[in-house]
């Protein structure tokens, strides 16, 4: 990403809305936005080999394996406001189990996008069912969105709730609800 070129954009931006740029509250204010936009967009410049770096284990297990509670930060690419939230990820291996802070990897990989709800849940299902060759993958992820908080319908309260469920998630009912139960415990 071109910072400078971010941070001439930025600077135009508060022309545009009425703002002074060069005054002394927003003298810094181009940099920094394009700071944090680099920050919030790195996934386009991230590569799932060097987010993983070998971390894929040959195990016997096949049982479901539960990240609860991964944090979610992300831009909606409708408006590039916030949402955010938490992603649940439960996958049965079979024969790879995948290093644990790797999904939460693999979540931010994806969630530093402009994104959807939606396409960011199905996205992480798919990129672990691929990498770990499990039996089944469930992913829920739950977010407020600021584009319907603080615009549009000012909807305080609302959360919208995603999930995709692959292999035996989809497939076994019993494996779902498994795992829809297991997510749902508030166990610290």
């Amino acid at each position: 990403m071109n910072v400078e070129r971010v941070e001439d954009l930025v600077r135009q931006l508060l022309a545009e809305i009425g703002e002074n740029p060069d005054r002394e509250g927003l003298l810094r204010t181009p940099h920094r936005v394009a700071k944090a936009f680099e920050f919030l967009t790195s996934g386009y410049r991230m590569r799932l080999e060097d987010v993983i770096n070998g971390a894929v284990f040959e195990s016997a297990a096949n049982n479901m394996i539960i990240v609860r509670d991964i944090e979610v930060y992300s831009l909606c690419e409708h408006h590039m406001l916030p949402f955010f939230g938490r992603c649940h990820v439960g996958y049965i291996a079979s024969k790879q189990v995948l290093g644990v802070s790797k999904i939460a990897r693999i979540v931010d990989l994806h969630a530093r996008r402009l994104q959807i709800q939606e396409r960011l849940t199905a996205d992480i299902a798919r990129e672990i069912m691929t990498v770990t060759k499990a039996e089944g993958i469930g992913v829920v992820m739950e977010c407020r969105h600021l584009c319907m908080m603080m615009r549009g319908v000012e909807k305080q309260n609302s959360v919208l709730t995603t999930s995709s469920v692959l292999g035996s998630f989809h497939r076994d009912n019993a494996t779902r609800t498994e795992f829809l139960n297991l997510i749902d415990r508030h166990i610290a």
